[in-house]
């Protein structure tokens, strides 16, 4: 399976793309590499990472590894892809409205929200 691939889909913002970022095809000792990267561009603490699904539950896990479970820090949102920042918009609306948070992603295919990092981010 190729990470880049030329396909024309719908993403999740109902916009229509001709190239996808398929990150089934990264593996665990990827993910693990990615986890670590972050983290290394990261100097706020966090009490957990929280995936966005299904996209950020690979990253959820790993990143997991360097969360401080204490209740005192902000949440980590974490997403495998950014294509608009609306998946980020609607899963902290829905599910952190009274909490502190910050965001990172893999990759960005636009220029993220200011609230939320990119280790890879597209022009």
């Amino acid at each position: 399976m190729d990470l880049f691939q030329s396909v024309d889909f719908i993403g999740h913002s109902g916009k229509q793309l001709n190239w996808k970022i398929e990150c089934d095809a990264i593996s665990d000792s990827e993910w693990w590499t990615l986890a670590k990267m972050i983290v290394e561009y990261e100097d706020r603490p966090f009490q957990a990472a929280i995936g966005i699904p299904r996209g950020g539950n690979k990253l959820e896990r790993w990143l997991n590894d360097y969360s401080t479970q204490n209740a005192d820090d902000p949440y980590l949102i974490c997403d495998d892809v950014l294509t608009t920042g609306g998946s980020f918009h609607d899963f902290v609306e829905a599910n952190f409205k009274d909490k502190e948070y910050f965001g990172w992603c893999v990759f960005a295919r636009s220029k993220p929200p200011l609230w939320v990092n990119a280790l890879f981010r597209m022009p």
